[in-house]
């Protein structure tokens, strides 16, 4: 079973403000309050074909992972790949005007294997659940910016 999670919000700043903070990496730890940790295996900035390490804690594991900047285009659109992990996951955000603001969305994709495969119903819930006090999160910090 595939999981597959779209979560969206609506921010009162303008798209290419919402999206320079969401995709910059180093922000990641401010806003997803599961990821501690970030650390840039290519140089930056951030462009397709970059990879970054992200250390996370989710469903009381520690896990780690390797995304690999799949496109890239500034205030419009970011899709972000595993090259390492516990199982194949795209992770893609959107950023569109809505009125003044922004409508985000945020998407990941993956087919668990092995164990992790019998757990994807759960996965499913947690990370929807999990990215939608992300997008808060972040929400709360951009406006707060303003």
């Amino acid at each position: 079973m595939a999981v597959d999670v779209l979560t969206e919000i609506s921010i009162d700043r303008p798209p290419g403000v919402v999206a320079a903070f969401a995709a910059e990496p180093d922000n990641a730890p401010r806003w997803y309050q599961n990821i501690v940790a970030v650390e840039w295996k290519t140089q930056p900035p951030l462009r397709s074909g970059s990879r970054i390490a992200f250390e996370a804690r989710f469903l009381g594991r520690r896990l780690r992972y390797t995304y690999q900047i799949a496109e890239y285009q500034p205030g419009r659109r970011l899709v972000m790949r595993t090259s390492e992990g516990p199982f194949p996951m795209e992770t893609t955000y959107t950023w569109e005007a809505a009125g003044a603001g922004t409508r985000m969305t945020l998407r990941n994709r993956g087919e668990p294997s092995g164990f992790s495969k019998l757990l994807a119903p759960m996965l499913s819930f947690a990370m929807r659940r999990a990215n939608r006090k992300d997008l808060s999160a972040l929400k709360a910090l951009i406006e707060a910016q303003a």
